[in-house]
């Protein structure tokens, strides 16, 4: 075999791996979210979609809550005075919705994929 076709064919079979190793597009920045008097602030959050993002979720509250989403397939307790990451992504472009478990009455938000 010569020279030119044994590269040919190694390069060939090491191009699947250089692709599968390049993953899909991770965002930058975090997307900060809090939880303040058993509601979720902002209550409304854009994120990037078609891109992996960190969720930091802080609850400023004294009790615990349970940061929810049937959509995004996330359930994560977030102890009073505690910080936790959610990570999510990537996201078809649309609207997501979120609630905490423990006080379904007022913590409501929605996610908008853009």
């Amino acid at each position: 075999m010569n020279k030119t076709l044994g590269a040919a064919l190694a390069l060939a079979a090491l191009a699947p791996a250089a692709l599968t190793m390049a993953g899909p597009a991770v965002a930058d920045d975090a997307v900060h979210l809090s939880i303040k008097d058993h509601k979720y602030v902002p209550d409304r959050l854009e994120v990037p979609a078609g891109v992996k993002f960190k969720l930091l979720v802080k609850n400023e509250d004294p009790t615990p809550e349970e940061f929810e989403s049937f959509e995004l397939k996330r359930e994560k307790v977030v102890a009073p005075g505690q910080e936790i990451q959610v990570f999510l992504g990537p996201l078809d472009p649309g609207e997501y919705k979120f609630f905490g478990d423990f006080h379904q009455d007022t913590a409501k938000g929605v996610m908008v994929a853009k």
